[in-house]
């Protein structure tokens, strides 16, 4: 079966830092784009970051640019969203999905979302 699934998330002050892993099974993420989605609530879907096929490139909105970080670990078919510094204004469900062409094109996977909750 294939499957992305999303652990990490959880709640955290303000100011703190949290590690995001999406894991995939069934098939070999290096053959992916991965995205990072959040919606929060009320709020419609927003992509937040993106690490192309072979790592060659690597994309971020601007509202977490200097903090989140994106990156893969091909030994363990994982990719991470390393997120320092959060704000309130990230708290949502965080999900990740694999594009089979590029981080522009349709998704052909998600993962079922971990909930981000940054509050004092």
């Amino acid at each position: 079966q294939l499957q992305l699934v999303e652990s990490g998330g959880g709640l955290v002050q303000p100011g703190g830092s949290l590690r995001l892993s999406c894991a995939a099974s069934g098939f070999t993420l290096d053959d992916y784009a991965i995205g990072w989605f959040r919606q929060a609530p009320g709020k419609e879907r927003e992509g937040v970051s993106c690490i192309s096929v072979s790592d060659v490139l690597t994309y971020y909105i601007d509202s977490v640019k200097g903090r989140f970080t994106i990156s893969r670990d091909n030994a363990k078919n994982t990719v991470y969203l390393q997120m320092n510094s959060l704000k309130p204004e990230d708290t949502a469900v965080y999900y990740c999905a694999a594009a089979r062409s590029s981080c522009l094109s349709d998704y052909d996977y998600w993962g079922q979302g971990t909930q981000v909750t940054v509050s004092s």
